[in-house]
């Protein structure tokens, strides 16, 4: 896919001021600190349309772009480490699950997960949450640059190993670096080919 355009529309503290769901829209979620935005960005081709911040966080909203005017790109806030106050998680929390149980164009989520770390819990546990709740996402993780290409396998290998003791078959897998610009082409693969079948089948979100 060739990012012709990529705009910023708005950013929404609830999902029902989100913008109207006619577009086909993919969604992007990690832990505070897993370089989501730089993903983004990268993905892109854009330096600055996602935010990037080295405070992990920073993301407090939902953040609607809509890309070559035809599908919407979701940056969500993350979820885990953030440095703010358990009632304020509990926000968002609330503001996330909200919108990914209630958005009715919401195609694919797509998780993020540091390749860097060994399997973490609350990674674990909000792809068991995703499971239970029938959300159709893939797995995505990131700073593959930051490893030997060996370690990198070996530690999406564990992923895998850990993941199949509750799930009969894995989503699709992604591996990424914003730094390499690697991985992107393939997520955008997946999505054209996506929107490509909800347009044959005449797919309508309403």
């Amino acid at each position: 896919m060739t990012i012709k355009t990529a705009e910023f529309i708005k950013s929404s503290g609830r999902w029902q001021d989100c913008p109207e769901a006619v577009l086909p829209e993919y969604a992007f979620i990690g832990r505070s600190n897993v370089g989501k935005s730089s993903l983004i960005n990268a993905m892109l081709n854009h330096k600055d349309l996602a935010k990037t911040s080295q405070t992990p966080g920073k993301t407090q909203l939902i953040n609607h772009f809509i890309i070559n005017e035809a599908w919407y790109l979701t940056d969500l806030p993350g979820y885990g480490y953030a440095r703010v106050s358990k009632s304020m998680r509990k926000d968002f929390e609330k503001l996330i699950n909200n919108y990914i149980l209630n958005r009715k164009n919401l195609v694919n989520l797509f998780v993020l997960v540091d390749v860097r770390h060994t399997p973490q819990k609350i990674d674990l546990e909000f792809i068991e949450w995703c499971g239970e709740n029938g959300v159709p996402f893939s797995i995505v993780f990131t700073k593959a640059d930051k490893l030997k290409p060996n370690a990198v396998l070996a530690n999406v290998e564990d992923y895998k190993k850990e993941l199949l003791k509750t799930w009969e078959d894995l989503p699709e897998i992604y591996i990424t670096s914003a730094e390499k610009k690697e991985g992107g082409d393939a997520i955008l693969k997946f999505i054209a080919e996506t929107n490509a079948f909800l347009e044959n089948n005449k797919v309508n979100f309403q």
